[in-house]
């Protein structure tokens, strides 16, 4: 039997229709989404109680990875929860709900692709210039800098959404739909800003540091051809620094395929509904899930984190002061 559509508002004419979907898939779906959820808030509340319980995690560059882990904190508790309710294509809150939900999803998206940027640099510096990078980045810069991104992301989600509210109810054909206009203009920047140059700047950084790790394992093996050092007593590359080429790659592969399939969408149209941008938008979120993974999960200290924070050996006097691998 084919799905017939109901009415998101039955007791209003005016209202927009659903498709009804088999029990069974939509069990599933929501399912899934919910367990992505929970593990996105589960994963970034531990890096964000790991870095801010324990002094010696106090670095520039976890301040970073905090900032990043906040923000897709917001997104697992705020944004992913919405997009479950979504799923079934009817919007039954106010709109200025609605309002607040775009401007949060541009707002968040935006600070997270700026937190990755900033890493990705934090990551180039201390690979490629590790005799600069105790003078050139220090605590109050990084702070600086994650200040400005927040900033400088509020003020873009602001122009993209400049005439959201003057549009609603021109385009709100029917009660129960949330849609948001934006121009080709703006369609355009918010592509380059929060895609393509971020896209671009990563994947550049990282073909450095990889090039950089490269040679420095040619040298290594010159060196131990001259000289004749047993491998033992040769001089290694540092570990940290493999490790961070590749962990951007994975970030950058990630980065792309999460965000590619929602600006693709955006391209193709002017108008974003909850309807046609549902998938695309949960792919796009769920790169939050994977983001405290990518940066933080393989480390040590993180596992041993966890392990304290389990165990609730935490909470003991001066747990704050345990050192960290």
């Amino acid at each position: 039997m084919e799905a017939v559509a109901e009415l998101c508002l039955p007791q209003l004419n005016a209202s927009c229709r659903r498709s009804l979907q088999p029990r069974s898939e939509a069990v599933l779906v929501c399912s899934l989404q919910s367990l992505v959820a929970m593990l996105t808030v589960l994963l970034n509340l531990l890096v964000i109680v790991s870095i801010s319980h324990f002094r010696q995690l106090h670095t520039s560059t976890n301040l970073l990875v905090l900032s990043l882990a906040v923000v897709d904190l917001l997104v697992g508790l705020l944004q992913m929860p919405i997009e479950i309710i979504l799923y079934r294509g009817c919007w039954l809150l106010s709109d200025f709900i609605c309002t607040v939900n775009f401007s949060l999803g541009y707002l968040l998206v935006s600070v997270s692709v700026g937190n990755l940027v900033l890493i990705s640099v934090d990551r180039y510096v201390a690979v490629c210039k590790p005799m600069f990078y105790s003078t050139k980045v220090t605590v109050g810069r990084v702070q600086l800098s994650v200040c400005l991104c927040w900033f400088c992301s509020a003020v873009h989600s602001c122009w993209i959404l400049r005439d959201f509210l003057r549009e609603q109810d021109g385009l709100s054909f029917c009660y129960g739909e949330c849609v948001v206009a934006v121009t080709y203009a703006q369609v355009a920047v918010d592509l380059v800003v929060t895609f393509l140059g971020p896209f671009v700047v990563v994947t550049l950084l990282y073909v450095r540091v990889f090039v950089v790790a490269v040679s420095q394992a040619r040298a290594v093996r010159s060196q131990v051809e001259a000289v004749a050092l047993p491998c033992s007593e040769a001089p290694k590359p540092r570990k940290a620094e493999l490790k961070a080429a590749r962990t951007l790659g994975v970030v950058v592969l990630v980065f792309l395929l999460c965000s590619a399939p929602y600006y693709i969408f955006t391209i193709a149209t002017e108008i974003s509904s909850i309807g046609g941008t549902s998938a695309a938008i949960w792919l796009l979120y769920s790169n939050s899930c994977i983001n405290p993974v990518s940066y933080t999960f393989f480390y040590p200290w993180f596992r041993k984190s966890i392990k304290l924070i389990v165990t609730l050996r935490i909470l003991q006097p001066g747990s704050c002061d345990t050192n960290m691998p």
